[in-house]
């Protein structure tokens, strides 16, 4: 007949390895759905090269608009 104790032992490493399948798991969903929101934020807003970009276009555009007013900068 089986020890007990290695009945009770063999369970409790199965039930381990079976709460750390679904861990890992759930882990990698998360990982994917993250994933996938980056890659749709990234599409929807503009990266940091063009917001520099832009920004230099305005200070260009306000040093035209002051040099076309006169003022002097």
């Amino acid at each position: 007949m089986t020890d007990p104790n290695l009945l009770i032992a063999l369970s409790g490493v199965s039930g381990i390895a079976i709460l750390a399948f679904c861990g890992l798991r759930g882990w990698r969903g998360w990982l994917e759905l993250k994933r996938a929101e980056l890659e749709r934020r990234g599409e929807d807003a503009p990266n940091a090269g063009s917001r520099i970009e832009i920004a230099n276009l305005k200070e260009r555009i306000r040093k035209l608009e002051a040099i076309a007013a006169g003022v002097d900068l």
